[in-house]
């Protein structure tokens, strides 16, 4: 498991600690940095070095949705070249926000929240899949850009992978 911590932005202090019981369930051990909104989010994505494993992030939030937040960080130069995953996870869930996530932002997946801790769980697992993968291509990407200019090799957007696990 890539050591870079996971993000959680969920202004729910339940919903957080049922996600950080869950983790430890499933033995990913990566640190959990917790936002309650995404202005705080956003500064420590500015000023930190650490390159975060994935972005969980809620839709409904006070201040700037998740949805808002992301074209935040779609829209920093310097934070879109991190590459980070970027998962939503919303209990609320509606085609509109579904479809604009997917067609007009680089998101891994929009999962629903489920009533119990054995469905939750369950997708937090596929989830961490989805980004033990996408890292894998991401470092990839990167190796291939430092080999320098090299037209014969073509990158894949990390994106590209995941358009179909929509849930």
């Amino acid at each position: 498991m890539k050591h870079g911590p996971i993000i959680l932005i969920e202004d729910d202090a339940d919903d957080k600690d049922v996600f950080q019981d869950i983790l430890k369930d499933l033995k990913v051990f990566n640190p959990v940095v917790w936002f309650k909104n995404c202005d705080e989010a956003f500064s420590y994505l500015k000023t930190s070095s650490e390159q975060p494993f994935i972005i969980f992030c809620d839709v409904n939030l006070p201040g700037l949705s998740g949805i808002e937040c992301k074209r935040q960080i779609d829209g920093d130069k310097e934070l879109r070249k991190k590459s980070i995953p970027f998962v939503f996870c919303s209990t609320a869930v509606d085609q509109k926000t579904v479809d604009e996530a997917y067609t007009k932002m680089t998101v891994q997946g929009y999962f629903q929240k489920k009533n119990t801790y054995a469905e939750l769980k369950e997708t937090i697992k596929l989830i961490v899949v989805i980004g033990k993968s996408v890292n894998i291509l991401i470092q990839s990407r990167r190796a291939i850009i430092n080999l320098g200019d090299n037209s014969n090799i073509k990158t894949i957007h990390p994106v590209s992978l995941t358009q179909h696990f929509r849930h």
